[in-house]
C-alpha cells in the first residue's frame, strides 16, 4: 500500500537489533560488567550471614508454641 501511495521502498541495510553483538568492543564492555556484578555476588554472598530468629516477636506471634 505504501509504495501505490508514493513513498519510497525500504531497502534493506538498516542494522537490526542484534547488530551491537557484532561490534566487539561492546561485546567486551557487556562482558565486563557481567564479571563485575558476578563478583560482587559472590563477595555478597561470602559475606552473609543468617539472622537469629527474634525471640519476642516469635512469642507474641506464636503464643501456643511458648507452653
Amino acid at each position: 500500500m505504501e509504495l501505490q501511495t508514493g513513498k519510497p521502498q525500504k531497502k534493506g541495510n538498516k542494522p537490526g537489533p542484534a547488530y551491537a553483538y557484532n561490534i566487539k568492543k561492546l561485546r567486551d564492555q557487556e562482558m565486563h560488567l557481567a564479571e563485575q556484578a558476578q563478583r560482587s555476588y559472590e563477595r555478597f554472598v561470602e559475606t552473609w550471614r543468617p539472622r537469629p530468629p527474634n525471640q519476642k516477636a516469635r512469642g507474641r506471634l506464636n503464643p501456643a508454641r511458648l507452653e
